[in-house]
């Protein structure tokens, strides 16, 4: 009896490796053109730049610092496959995100600290390229770069400010180059994909109007970390 429990055992074992060996999904490589979807979380910040001379003398400001904030996005991917190992990207994108201005001033020789808020709701249209190592049974590792344009539907551009109460502006439009990498597995039914990227803003999206908490900021250039993960078929 234990000798046929073995044999069963073993039996069972060879069919799974032989199965393991031939992977998942197998017609997923016939595809040249695949879709899919990509839900995210990110953290937002800048690169800024001070005025390089009395910086923070402007109406006795004495620092300031940004805070990161935690955002997610959801996107919808289509690839299409120009080679085994090289992909070409577009993730058209709904993302939120989200800083914390924090300064510390004087005012009636009292140290003081204010806060402003600031948030964005971006249209996000990447254009990226995929290198990825050719797939080992379920599983393969890929670097990913491109640019990204994006549009802040909650930029506060044609906002009045307020000297009683002032708020940090920028600018609607921008663009950014991506760097990251990520990790696929194919499932019996899709590919799923775990990816970190960083995005770094080329444009200075500060706008500057004068205003007391705007005018020690030189430039802003948007800095993001986005963590995904994708499901394509």
């Amino acid at each position: 009896m234990k000798k046929q429990l073995i044999i069963v055992f073993l039996l069972c074992l060879t069919g799974g490796l032989s199965f393991s060996q031939q992977g998942n999904y197998p017609t997923f490589d016939r595809k040249k053109v695949h879709f899919g979807f990509a839900l995210g979380v990110n953290t937002a910040d800048f690169h800024y730049r001070l005025h390089p001379s009395d910086s923070l003398t402007f109406d006795s400001i004495q620092s300031i610092s940004i805070r990161r904030q935690p955002g997610f996005n959801l996107g919808i991917i289509g690839s299409w496959d120009i080679h085994e190992t090289v992909h070409l990207r577009f993730i058209p994108s709904l993302s939120f995100s989200e800083r914390l201005f924090q300064y510390e001033y004087f005012k009636n020789g009292e140290l003081k600290t204010r806060e402003n808020r600031l948030e964005s709701t971006n249209l996000d249209f990447p254009i990226l390229l995929k290198l990825r190592t050719k797939r080992i049974i379920n599983f393969a590792a890929y670097a990913i770069g491109g640019m990204q344009y994006s549009l802040d539907l909650a930029s506060q551009n044609d906002v009045e400010q307020l000297i009683s109460d002032p708020i940090v502006k920028i600018k609607k439009h921008d663009f950014a180059y991506q760097v990251g990498g990520g990790f696929d597995f194919w499932l019996p039914y899709f590919k799923f994909g775990i990816e970190l990227k960083l995005s770094n803003g080329i444009r200075n999206v500060a706008i500057q109007d004068g205003t007391f908490f705007m005018r020690p900021l030189e430039s802003l250039r948007n800095k993001i970390w986005w963590f995904s993960l994708t499901f394509e078929g």
